[in-house]
């Protein structure tokens, strides 16, 4: 795995998005899960969402620039807030994970990465977890 994994945020009680900003803040976080540092990093953040109507949910992991994956956690949820709004039937499932990616994404970079321990082979493993025949990807 090329990053440092994923940090996860699980029933947010109280959420309340500000909204997403296009600059980092330096505002602390009360629930941190890492050091913020002076120059923002990226990071991949993938979000779930149930749409209500279709009997599916969905993962969308979106690109952010910011200081920590606890700010760029918070800004995924806003963003996360706004995709809710625009479309009809679509619940966030407030579930959030964030990975830190080394320097500047571009071609090929790795964006996302989860590690998972299972005793499975591979078939087993990919058919539980990936290929149920219930996937849709548009």
């Amino acid at each position: 795995m090329s990053g440092r994994g994923p940090t996860a945020r699980r029933g947010c009680e109280g959420f309340t998005p500000e909204g997403p900003t296009d600059e980092p803040t330096d505002e602390p976080t009360d629930e941190s899960t890492d050091e913020s540092t002076d120059e923002p990093s990226w990071y991949g953040v993938r979000c779930v969402f149930r749409h209500g109507s279709l009997g599916v949910y969905e993962e969308r992991i979106t690109l952010w620039t910011a200081r920590s994956a606890d700010e760029a956690v918070e800004r995924a949820e806003a963003e996360a807030a706004e995709y809710c709004e625009d479309l009809d039937g679509v619940e966030y499932a407030r579930l959030a994970q964030a990975f830190t990616l080394f320097g500047t994404p571009g071609d090929g970079a790795e964006v996302f990465s989860l590690m998972r321990g299972s005793t499975l082979p591979p078939g087993e493993y990919v058919d539980r977890y990936f290929a149920t025949g219930d996937e849709r990807t548009a």
